[in-house]
């Protein structure tokens, strides 16, 4: 049966694998690599599990009220030319 360490190593080594393409002929590179990073993490302190706050009721969100442009109000139309009488 395979220890914890050794599985978390094989994790650690297939991961490092994947994420480099997959390629032949480095899984001694890889397996130091995965040890040393196994090694690291059973030296990491372990985070103490955060604790959820509980869930706030939001209050039902208001519909958004926008203005039109200035641009697009039909005050804000520049008045047009009077037309040229037709020379005759």
């Amino acid at each position: 049966m395979m220890s914890v360490d050794e599985k978390r190593i094989r994790e650690f080594a297939y991961q490092i694998w994947e994420s480099e393409g997959q390629p032949a002929g480095q899984e001694d590179r890889h397996w130091d690599m995965a040890r040393k990073l196994a090694e690291a993490e059973a030296l990491a302190p372990k985070a103490a599990p955060r604790k959820r706050a509980p869930a706030k009721a939001k209050a039902p969100a208001e519909p958004k009220v926008t203005a039109l442009p200035a641009a697009k109000t039909p005050a804000a139309k520049k008045p047009r030319a009077a037309k040229k009488p037709a020379a005759g």
